[in-house]
């Protein structure tokens, strides 16, 4: 259920709103690993969630280029 809520908010966001969520969402990943490698993460689930984001992102702006070709 809440995947699906997320999917859809990011189905009505333009080509370029979603590109500039994959851009935050990678550089949160970025400094979640970091933490992660200096032992100051707390929940290492988190970086599994980005990571699951970030495919999400790819993914919407992958089906809204076909839609458009």
């Amino acid at each position: 259920m809440k995947n699906k809520k997320i999917v859809e908010d990011l189905r009505t966001k333009t080509d370029a709103e979603l590109n500039k969520a994959l851009v935050d969402a990678k550089k949160e990943l970025f400094n979640l690993r970091f933490q992660n490698a200096t032992n100051q993460l707390d929940n290492t689930s988190r970086i599994k969630d980005v990571r699951k984001n970030i495919a999400r992102i790819q993914t919407v702006i992958t089906q809204k280029a076909r839609e458009v070709s």
